[in-house]
Protein backbone atom coordinates (compact mmCIF):
# COMPACT_ATOMS: atom_id res chain seq x y z
CA UNK A 1 0.00 0.00 0.00
CA UNK A 2 1.29 3.39 -0.93
CA UNK A 3 1.99 5.68 1.96
CA UNK A 4 1.89 9.42 1.48
CA UNK A 5 3.87 11.77 3.67
CA UNK A 6 3.37 15.50 3.71
CA UNK A 7 5.92 17.74 5.29
CA UNK A 8 5.47 21.46 5.72
CA UNK A 9 8.51 23.58 6.36
CA UNK A 10 8.04 27.15 7.44
CA UNK A 11 11.33 28.96 7.55
CA UNK A 12 11.43 31.06 10.66
CA UNK A 13 10.47 34.62 10.07
CA UNK A 14 12.83 35.61 12.86
CA UNK A 15 15.58 34.70 10.44
CA UNK A 16 14.35 37.48 8.22
CA UNK A 17 14.00 40.28 10.73
CA UNK A 18 16.34 43.06 9.81
CA UNK A 19 16.72 41.92 6.23
CA UNK A 20 15.91 44.55 3.64
CA UNK A 21 12.72 42.81 2.59
CA UNK A 22 14.18 41.45 -0.58
CA UNK A 23 15.53 42.98 -3.73
CA UNK A 24 12.08 42.94 -5.29
CA UNK A 25 9.70 44.31 -2.70
CA UNK A 26 6.22 42.87 -2.97
CA UNK A 27 7.35 39.83 -4.95
CA UNK A 28 5.09 36.81 -4.61
CA UNK A 29 5.90 33.65 -6.53
CA UNK A 30 4.43 30.15 -6.40
CA UNK A 31 6.33 27.17 -7.77
CA UNK A 32 5.39 23.48 -7.97
CA UNK A 33 8.11 20.90 -8.54
CA UNK A 34 7.10 17.40 -9.62
CA UNK A 35 8.96 14.17 -10.21
CA UNK A 36 9.48 10.70 -8.79
CA UNK A 37 11.61 9.33 -6.01
CA UNK A 38 15.32 9.57 -6.67
CA UNK A 39 15.18 12.53 -9.04
CA UNK A 40 16.06 15.17 -6.45
CA UNK A 41 12.80 17.11 -6.21
CA UNK A 42 13.24 17.70 -2.47
CA UNK A 43 16.83 18.82 -3.01
CA UNK A 44 15.70 21.36 -5.61
CA UNK A 45 12.95 22.63 -3.33
CA UNK A 46 15.34 23.17 -0.43
CA UNK A 47 17.96 24.71 -2.69
CA UNK A 48 15.44 27.26 -3.97
CA UNK A 49 14.22 27.92 -0.42
CA UNK A 50 17.76 28.59 0.76
CA UNK A 51 18.33 30.95 -2.17
CA UNK A 52 15.10 32.78 -1.30
CA UNK A 53 16.20 33.22 2.31
CA UNK A 54 19.59 34.48 1.18
CA UNK A 55 17.77 37.04 -0.98
CA UNK A 56 15.72 38.20 2.02
CA UNK A 57 12.38 36.71 1.01
CA UNK A 58 10.07 34.80 3.36
CA UNK A 59 9.48 31.31 2.01
CA UNK A 60 7.12 28.39 2.67
CA UNK A 61 7.53 24.88 1.34
CA UNK A 62 5.38 21.76 1.49
CA UNK A 63 6.39 18.33 0.30
CA UNK A 64 4.27 15.30 -0.51
CA UNK A 65 5.94 12.03 -1.30
CA UNK A 66 5.00 8.39 -1.23
CA UNK A 67 7.37 5.45 -1.56
CA UNK A 68 10.06 7.63 -3.09
CA UNK A 69 12.70 4.91 -3.09
CA UNK A 70 10.48 2.89 -5.45
CA UNK A 71 9.87 5.69 -7.88
CA UNK A 72 6.71 7.08 -6.29
CA UNK A 73 5.45 10.53 -7.19
CA UNK A 74 7.07 13.40 -5.31
CA UNK A 75 5.69 16.93 -5.43
CA UNK A 76 6.90 20.01 -3.62
CA UNK A 77 5.20 23.39 -3.27
CA UNK A 78 7.33 26.50 -2.85
CA UNK A 79 5.87 29.92 -2.07
CA UNK A 80 8.15 32.95 -1.97
CA UNK A 81 6.89 36.25 -0.61
CA UNK A 82 4.07 37.16 1.73
CA UNK A 83 2.03 33.97 2.03
CA UNK A 84 0.37 32.39 5.05
CA UNK A 85 -0.26 28.86 3.73
CA UNK A 86 2.41 26.56 2.23
CA UNK A 87 0.17 24.82 -0.32
CA UNK A 88 -0.26 26.12 -3.86
CA UNK A 89 -3.89 26.08 -4.92
CA UNK A 90 -5.09 24.82 -8.28
CA UNK A 91 -4.52 27.36 -11.04
CA UNK A 92 -2.19 29.57 -8.99
CA UNK A 93 1.36 28.39 -9.74
CA UNK A 94 3.57 30.74 -11.73
CA UNK A 95 5.92 27.89 -12.60
CA UNK A 96 5.60 24.10 -12.80
CA UNK A 97 8.88 22.24 -13.09
CA UNK A 98 8.43 18.56 -14.03
CA UNK A 99 11.26 16.03 -13.98
CA UNK A 100 9.08 13.12 -15.18
CA UNK A 101 7.09 13.84 -18.31
CA UNK A 102 4.21 11.60 -17.21
CA UNK A 103 3.67 13.93 -14.25
CA UNK A 104 2.56 16.77 -16.51
CA UNK A 105 -0.91 15.25 -16.61
CA UNK A 106 -0.91 14.87 -12.82
CA UNK A 107 0.10 18.41 -11.90
CA UNK A 108 -0.72 20.62 -14.90
CA UNK A 109 -3.79 21.84 -13.04
CA UNK A 110 -1.63 23.80 -10.60
CA UNK A 111 -0.43 26.20 -13.30
CA UNK A 112 -2.01 29.61 -13.61
CA UNK A 113 -3.02 30.98 -16.98
CA UNK A 114 0.10 32.41 -18.54
CA UNK A 115 2.36 30.29 -16.32
CA UNK A 116 5.48 28.46 -17.43
CA UNK A 117 5.86 24.69 -17.65
CA UNK A 118 9.46 23.44 -17.67
CA UNK A 119 9.53 19.73 -18.44
CA UNK A 120 12.15 17.04 -18.86
CA UNK A 121 11.01 15.56 -22.16
CA UNK A 122 12.58 14.85 -25.57
CA UNK A 123 9.58 16.36 -27.36
CA UNK A 124 7.41 19.23 -26.22
CA UNK A 125 4.28 17.68 -24.68
CA UNK A 126 0.76 18.94 -25.21
CA UNK A 127 -0.12 20.78 -22.01
CA UNK A 128 -3.19 22.54 -23.33
CA UNK A 129 -3.66 26.23 -23.96
CA UNK A 130 -2.79 29.20 -21.82
CA UNK A 131 0.67 28.16 -20.63
CA UNK A 132 4.17 28.46 -22.01
CA UNK A 133 5.81 25.05 -22.44
CA UNK A 134 9.61 24.67 -22.39
CA UNK A 135 10.92 21.14 -22.95
CA UNK A 136 14.46 19.82 -22.75
CA UNK A 137 15.74 16.24 -22.79
CA UNK A 138 17.48 16.49 -19.46
CA UNK A 139 18.02 12.73 -19.20
CA UNK A 140 19.97 12.64 -22.47
CA UNK A 141 21.99 15.72 -21.55
CA UNK A 142 22.86 14.29 -18.15
CA UNK A 143 24.01 10.99 -19.63
CA UNK A 144 26.11 12.65 -22.32
CA UNK A 145 27.77 14.87 -19.72
CA UNK A 146 28.45 12.00 -17.33
CA UNK A 147 26.21 13.40 -14.58
CA UNK A 148 23.18 11.06 -14.68
CA UNK A 149 22.10 12.04 -11.15
CA UNK A 150 22.02 15.76 -11.92
CA UNK A 151 18.99 15.96 -14.22
CA UNK A 152 17.30 18.14 -11.60
CA UNK A 153 20.01 20.80 -11.78
CA UNK A 154 20.09 20.66 -15.57
CA UNK A 155 16.36 21.33 -15.63
CA UNK A 156 16.71 24.15 -13.09
CA UNK A 157 19.45 25.78 -15.17
CA UNK A 158 17.29 25.42 -18.28
CA UNK A 159 14.41 27.06 -16.41
CA UNK A 160 16.58 30.04 -15.47
CA UNK A 161 17.68 30.46 -19.07
CA UNK A 162 14.11 30.31 -20.38
CA UNK A 163 12.30 32.58 -17.92
CA UNK A 164 15.13 34.64 -16.40
CA UNK A 165 15.53 35.63 -12.80
CA UNK A 166 16.57 38.27 -10.29
CA UNK A 167 16.14 41.96 -10.95
CA UNK A 168 15.18 41.28 -14.56
CA UNK A 169 12.10 39.29 -13.50
CA UNK A 170 11.18 35.65 -13.93
CA UNK A 171 12.52 33.62 -11.01
CA UNK A 172 12.67 35.39 -7.65
CA UNK A 173 16.44 35.03 -7.71
CA UNK A 174 19.20 34.89 -10.29
CA UNK A 175 21.14 31.80 -11.31
CA UNK A 176 24.17 33.21 -9.50
CA UNK A 177 22.30 32.96 -6.22
CA UNK A 178 21.62 29.28 -6.90
CA UNK A 179 25.34 28.83 -7.50
CA UNK A 180 25.98 30.46 -4.11
CA UNK A 181 23.46 28.16 -2.43
CA UNK A 182 25.10 25.12 -4.03
CA UNK A 183 28.48 26.32 -2.84
CA UNK A 184 27.23 26.63 0.72
CA UNK A 185 25.71 23.16 0.60
CA UNK A 186 28.92 21.59 -0.67
CA UNK A 187 31.29 23.45 1.59
CA UNK A 188 32.59 25.84 -1.02
CA UNK A 189 34.69 23.40 -3.03
CA UNK A 190 35.16 19.81 -4.11
CA UNK A 191 34.14 17.49 -6.91
CA UNK A 192 30.45 17.40 -5.92
CA UNK A 193 30.19 21.17 -6.12
CA UNK A 194 32.00 21.19 -9.46
CA UNK A 195 29.65 18.54 -10.87
CA UNK A 196 26.58 20.39 -9.60
CA UNK A 197 27.67 23.71 -11.06
CA UNK A 198 28.53 22.01 -14.34
CA UNK A 199 25.03 20.49 -14.54
CA UNK A 200 23.39 23.83 -13.77
CA UNK A 201 25.47 25.57 -16.43
CA UNK A 202 24.71 22.82 -18.94
CA UNK A 203 21.00 23.49 -18.52
CA UNK A 204 21.53 27.24 -18.84
CA UNK A 205 23.51 26.75 -22.03
CA UNK A 206 20.77 24.66 -23.64
CA UNK A 207 18.09 27.09 -22.54
CA UNK A 208 19.76 29.99 -24.28
CA UNK A 209 20.04 28.31 -27.68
Amino acid sequence: MRRAVRVALIFEREHLVGVSGGKRNGLRQQVVLSGVGGQGILFLSRLLAEAAIACGFPVLTSETHGMAQRGGVVVSHLKVGGFDSPLVRTGRADLLLVLKEENVALHREFLADGGDLIVNAPIRPDAGSGVRVHAVDGDALALSAGVPHAVNLILLGYAFARIGGGEAGGFFCAAGEIRDALSRRHGGSGSRLAASLSALDLGIAHGTW
